[in-house]
């Protein structure tokens, strides 16, 4: 009698949760779908939080979210997926940090848990239910997670680290306009 392997199905429920929640937040960033304000509306909120240019920053958030949802529900390519995911959730959670932790307050709680969650499945591996394990894993191997890893690690620092002296240069002019004069140019 076949045995069901539990960790394999746990992995596959996780892998289909997490990634279609991706894929969904991403499809809202690049198509529009499901409320979303599409490349266009993504950019101007975008630039609105300190990511520029917008439209760049629009398609790699969108494409994070719903390519490394994709093929993480898919379990191919599961470590380069759940970095590329990991990596835009960085630029989330540093959108949501000024608000603290819970999501109820406008926190990072959410950005962070998909992040993690998304890192944890690119790590681990995809179990036996995937497209990896009918490929004999060649997209997933230990070489690839620590390049996946190292990439997306590399461009959420660069990312964040240009937003956050963006941020600052914004606050810097401001404080330094005469009082009565913001605005009026």
């Amino acid at each position: 009698m076949p045995c069901l392997h539990r960790k394999d199905l746990g992995l596959l429920a996780l892998r289909l949760g997490t990634g279609g929640v991706l894929f969904a937040h991403g499809a809202q960033k690049l198509f529009g779908w499901f409320g979303g304000g599409g490349i266009q509306g993504t950019a101007k909120g975008m630039e609105a939080m300190g990511f520029h240019p917008g439209d760049q920053s629009a398609i790699a958030a969108g494409l994070g979210e719903a390519g490394g949802g994709l093929l993480l529900a898919l379990g191919i390519a599961t470590p380069a997926a759940g970095a590329a995911a990991a990596g835009a959730m960085a630029g989330a959670v540093a959108v949501h940090r000024p608000a603290g932790f819970f999501n109820t307050a406008g926190g990072y709680e959410y950005p962070a848990f998909l992040g993690f969650v998304a890192a944890g499945l690119g790590i681990s591996g995809p179990g036996r239910y995937s497209l990896d394990h009918l490929t004999r894993h060649r997209l997933d191997r230990s070489t690839m997670v620590l390049l996946a890893f190292a990439g997306s690690a590399a461009a959420a620092a660069a990312v964040v680290g240009r937003r956050e002296a963006a941020l600052a240069a914004q606050a810097e002019a401001a404080a330094a306009e005469p009082e009565g004069t913001a605005g009026s140019a």
